[in-house]
């Protein structure tokens, strides 16, 4: 397992939905499932998040839960001059600072008590471009956020900066 404990693991945003918005939707307009911002949620292992779309998706699913960098969305705010959207517009479900997230890939890691392992590049499409702005996906490549496993149960939360383990 990756040492976490002396990385800056904080949780700025936490983000569910109960329904697909572009998965599904190819070829026509996307879903119109809100985002809903928590300051907790469920995880259980092998499942996903309480009350999220991908909750019991599939077995061994690959992406029961998303990372994303907050450090990357504001640098898409700058670099695409784009200030109107939400850090929710990406349809990530936890929002961190202060962690380099491609790191964790192939990765078993903890955070506030619950192991997770990073499994890939939550891999930025098409989408993208309509959800945030133009030239989005491509700006995203590399950089799209971390899908993962969950190991074990516990509550995630929005935290302050503070060591996490």
């Amino acid at each position: 397992m990756q040492d976490t404990s002396q990385t800056e693991f904080h949780i700025e945003h936490i983000f569910i939905s109960e329904g697909h918005n572009f998965v599904g939707h190819h070829g026509k307009p996307p879903g119109t499932h809100p985002i809903k911002s928590v300051e907790e949620v469920e995880c259980k292992a092998g499942s996903g998040l309480l009350g999220d779309r991908y909750f019991n998706h599939k077995e061994n699913y690959k992406g029961q839960i998303t990372f994303f960098e907050m450090e990357v969305f504001e640098r898409l705010q700058k670099e695409l001059n784009i200030f109107n959207k939400p850090p929710s517009a990406f349809r990530r479900n936890v929002l961190t600072r202060g962690v380099d997230l491609n790191s964790l890939i192939g990765q078993t890691f903890e955070i506030q008590g619950i192991q997770f392992e990073g499994v890939e590049e939550s891999k930025p499409c098409y989408w993208m471009d309509q959800a945030f702005g133009p030239a989005t996906e491509e700006a995203l490549k590399n950089h799209g956020g971390l899908r993962a496993r969950i190991l074990t149960n516990g509550t995630l939360k929005v935290s302050t900066k503070t060591n996490q383990k």
